[in-house]
């Protein structure tokens, strides 16, 4: 099932495209060297980390999809501190070079919406999880359960961005989110969930499928 909703490079970074590209053009035409050299490839990278591109989202019943492209830096049982519960968390670490767009990973309703204030420490240690600014939700699905879904920020991002709210539908690979330069996604599923994903993987929100839950 693709998914074709959103422009391939995402809206978030239009402005910082924009920008960086008529300083370089600026640069350019004025003689600039080495400095339009240097802001052209800056351009690159930021056109580069703002693409958006479209992913096959799988129909099969009973399957989550990873809500981002990434490492796979953590895949086992830990607790849920949003829930209060025992789950199987996947988290998944995003460098400057990732796809920074969040997709859901199970179709439902998102029941609750937390953001919590924090520090901006590096992303791929699992304390980030604890310590860093945050933004988590609870999505419910009649078939398959409660899911938490939790966007961390990194060392260098200092911005979360979320556009679903409580008792908001969603669908399983919906983009729901963006998280500017380096940051995690972590997610809390059942402890009887399946998982098809291992630790050192690497993943593409929306086409890799998470695992399977239980019947």
């Amino acid at each position: 099932m693709p998914d074709s909703d959103h422009p391939l490079l995402a809206r978030e970074g239009w402005i910082h495209i924009v920008l960086i590209a008529a300083a370089a053009i600026a640069a350019s035409v004025s003689g600039g060297g080495w400095v339009a050299v240097l802001l052209w490839l800056a351009t690159a990278f930021v056109i580069q980390f703002f693409r958006d591109p479209r992913r096959d989202i799988p129909d099969e019943a009973n399957l989550a999809v990873c809500p981002a492209d990434g490492k796979v830096v953590f895949a086992g049982h830990a607790e849920d501190p949003y829930l209060d519960r025992r789950a199987f968390k996947v988290s998944i670490f995003m460098n400057v070079f990732s796809v920074h767009s969040n997709r859901i990973p199970i179709s439902g309703v998102v029941r609750e919406r937390w953001y919590r204030e924090g520090k901006f420490i590096n992303a791929a240690l699992d304390k980030a999880s604890e310590e860093n600014e945050r933004n988590a939700l609870w999505l419910r699905s009649e078939l398959d359960g409660d899911v938490v879904c939790v966007q961390v920020a990194g060392l260098i991002a200092r911005r979360i961005l979320c556009y679903v709210r409580p008792g908001d539908k969603v669908d399983r690979g919906q983009r729901y989110g963006f998280i500017r330069f380096g940051s995690r996604v972590d997610v809390y599923l059942p402890t009887d969930f399946e998982p098809s994903v291992r630790l050192g993987d690497t993943v593409k929100a929306g086409s890799r499928t998470l695992g399977r839950f239980a019947d």
